[in-house]
């Protein structure tokens, strides 16, 4: 499509350093120059905007910056999120002795081979998205950068070298995009020439078409085209004619180029000038045709056939590359990467926080920048790929550290601010790994089991209810039953909107709200599970369910059976919604997997009620308590050791990191079985864990071989007593 200054492919590598620095250079003089007079004016709200701009778009090339000088970059990274950050509370001359620092380090860069066409194509999709914002907000900031980057686009085109029919090209595309920024344009029409530009500048297409089609669109525009000016419409005629060129000529270029070059020339210059230039004087509608019809479509249809000689080699398609990635779009190296940089941050931060409470200000400073740049910049390279917004918003909360720092700030505020970048460690490495398989199925295995769990007694109890009115020809109490469980569920209902409403706006207690709420969970399964342990064997249940019936059934009163059946399944209805608040701060982004074991679980719960009461059949008690309460005992432990770990990241509970020494989990399978490297979620777990094998020990054999020991001696006294 154009021709540009031969290079080997030995510096290839080294041109897309060089490029990656002389954009980000380019950019951010221009956006400093900007951040400095608007500091000057007193526009605050300006130079923010600027600020972050330049916080957005400098990391974006952080790699290539990275190989051309690491210590360069790393110092304009820290300068750049410290000016956003201290904009609005330092003083003004501060802020410009930075902004002087940054353009210093920007010059001691060097550059030696950069791609200056890919540079000025970078640079204008910037102002792309930049006017945008300026026109659809009305704001003239951004309005203002879009321009002064236009500037600087034409000075870097002077360094180009195209041949002569795709300089003239972009020299008239370039003309009319300054025309139409200057006029305010709609930015729709910007964005389509932007678009046409940068594929000459580059060299490639980002979009799949189909090209034969591309002709015929173009043949289907020119009849819009003709209809409009019949009616006098002469500007919808001339957006049909730039439609035509921009949006689907400009696909068919390079095919053309390689048959007839000397053609598209021709085409070019008809479709691109001629043609717009006799709309935009308004010339007789029959004049047009006759060109449109004798000179552009029959060059067309000419040019269609010579590529079509070709055959498929020569129409070559390029995928549309995807802006973002998706979560867990990453490889295992980069997981594996990420895991490692986010423990040594953990650390460090540990480190910072007791520094700075010993006064340590300096080493604490060091502590939080050696976090920053000896790590999570390399948590950034695959994490921005997938989500730029939510790692910005990370290097903020680093820089807000930093100044905190430096400005010697209370123990509790620098405190808060490690706190959530703590948390957010916790969010990055979910969204480099994604969920995996094995999380997302305790996920689901764990939501099953709750409802599972807790289901079962009121199902038995109901069964049991139902199946005695009927035996008892006391049917009439049946639909009182059934008010009383729709009043549980309803009640059920009611608590978890409470529930999730009271986490909602907990706003920075929240995670101490999640670790009560795990705490809750941890002792309500532990209670509940030694209550099914004394009930496994299946005398003590029928006993208990027994003792339940005749309760209501010799009162006799209806309000008996509404109660009894409502505190029967609302009981167990608010332990699930402790249970699944508890799990719900935890399986992050498995909410699917939860919802479908859910499901499951009420299903199976139906299957069991239609087991009892249709088909009369005799459960299993032994094995389905012993399964409940094997499931509660690891849910319990899961919950302890998520509500330890939340409780040291809010400084509340010690932190002894064990990395190295136990292995560590996947962020993901950490949370669904809280097992941490840390010495206290351990310990924790360790304890309750032997509580639950000790207690399982004496219920399950010691208690009955006691027992049978002792109908045993009684067996004997009585054979003794009656032989007597």
């Amino acid at each position: 499509m154009f021709a540009l200054i031969p290079q080997t492919q030995i510096h290839a590598q080294s041109s897309d350093v060089d490029t990656s620095v002389l954009f980000a250079s380019e950019v951010l003089l221009v956006s400093l120059d900007m951040i400095a007079k608007n500091l000057e004016n007193g526009n605050l709200d300006g130079a923010k905007k600027l600020s972050k701009f330049n916080t957005e778009i400098f990391p974006s090339q952080l790699q290539n910056l990275r190989q051309s000088n690491s210590q360069i970059t790393d110092d304009i990274h820290i300068l750049l999120l410290d000016i956003h950050n201290e904009i609005g509370t330092s003083e003004s001359q501060q802020l410009l002795d930075d902004i002087s620092s940054v353009k210093n380090l920007l010059d001691q860069y060097e550059i030696n081979s950069p791609d200056y066409g890919k540079t000025t194509s970078q640079i204008l999709i910037l102002v792309d998205e930049q006017y945008q914002i300026a026109i659809s907000e009305d704001d003239d900031v951004h309005y203002q950068l879009s321009v002064n980057l236009i500037n600087r686009s034409f000075e870097l085109l002077k360094n180009t070298n195209y041949d002569e029919r795709l300089s003239l090209e972009i020299e008239s595309f370039m003309a009319e995009l300054k025309t139409k920024t200057d006029n305010q344009d709609d930015f729709l029409s910007v964005g389509t020439l932007i678009t046409a530009i940068s594929r000459d500048l580059v060299g490639t297409e980002t979009v799949v078409y189909n090209k034969t089609i591309l002709y015929d669109t173009i043949r289907q525009l020119y009849q819009e085209l003709l209809v409009a000016l019949d009616s006098g419409d002469y500007v919808h005629a001339e957006e049909l004619a730039i439609e035509a060129y921009l949006e689907n000529f400009e696909y068919l270029e390079a095919d053309i180029e390689k048959v007839d070059s000397e053609l598209l020339y021709s085409l070019e210059i008809d479709m691109r000038e001629e043609l717009r230039d006799m709309i935009k004087n308004k010339q007789d509608p029959k004049r047009i045709r006759i060109f449109l019809e004798e000179s552009i479509l029959n060059d067309l249809a000419e040019a269609e056939q010579k590529v079509q000689s070709l055959g498929d080699s020569g129409l070559v398609n390029t995928v549309l590359e995807k802006d973002l990635k998706t979560m867990g779009d990453a490889t295992d190296q980069e997981k594996s990467g990420v895991r490692g940089e986010i423990d040594f941050i953990r650390d460090t931060l540990q480190a910072m926080l007791v520094q700075y409470e010993n006064g340590d200000y300096d080493s604490a400073y060091t502590s939080a920048r050696s976090a920053y740049l000896d790590s999570y910049e390399f948590v950034e390279i695959p994490l921005r790929a997938i989500d730029p917004d939510f790692t910005l918003e990370v290097e903020f909360q680093f820089a807000e550290l930093r100044n905190l720092i430096k400005q010697q700030a209370d123990y509790d505020e620098v405190k808060e601010v490690a706190i959530q970048i703590k948390r957010n460690l916790d969010e990055s490495e979910r969204i480099v790994s994604g969920t995996g398989t094995l999380a997302p199925s305790i996920a689901f295995t764990s939501s099953f089991a709750i409802i599972f769990r807790e289901g079962l007694e009121s199902v038995l109890i109901l069964g049991a209810l139902m199946t005695y009115l009927e035996a008892s020809r006391n049917n009439q109490f049946k639909k009182y039953v059934y008010y009383g469980v729709i009043a549980a569920l309803g009640a059920t209902a009611i608590t978890w909107i409470i529930a999730s409403y009271i986490i909602e706006i907990s706003g920075a207690n929240r995670e101490l709200i999640e670790a009560i709420a795990a705490l809750s969970a941890t002792a309500v399964l532990f209670y509940v599970s030694f209550w099914v342990l004394n009930k496994i064997e299946h005398k003590k249940w029928m006993e208990f369910v027994k003792a339940k019936v005749w309760q209501a059934t010799t009162i006799g009163s209806v309000m008996v059976f509404v109660m009894l059946s409502f505190f029967t399944v609302y009981r167990e209805g608010f332990e699930t919604v402790l249970f699944y608040q508890a799990m719900s701060g935890f399986a992050k982004y498995m909410e699917a997997y939860v919802g479908l074991g859910f499901i499951l679980g009420i299903v199976s719960l139906l299957g069991v009620y239609y087991i009892m009461r249709k088909l009369g059949k005799k459960l299993p008690l032994r094995a389905l308590f012993g399964l409940t309460m094997g499931v509660g005992a690891y849910l319990s432990i899961a919950f302890l050791g998520n509500a330890i770990r939340e409780l040291q990241v809010l400084e509340i509970v010690p932190y002894t990191g064990l990395i190295g020494i136990i292995p560590r989990l996947d962020i993901n399978i950490a949370t669904m079985t809280g097992i941490y490297p840390t010495l206290e979620t351990l310990i924790a777990q360790a304890i309750l864990l032997g509580v639950y094998l000790v207690a399982s020990s004496y219920v399950l054999i010691l208690r009955p071989r006691k027992e049978k020991q002792l109908a045993s001696l009684r067996k004997s006294r009585k054979i003794t007593d009656d032989a007597t």
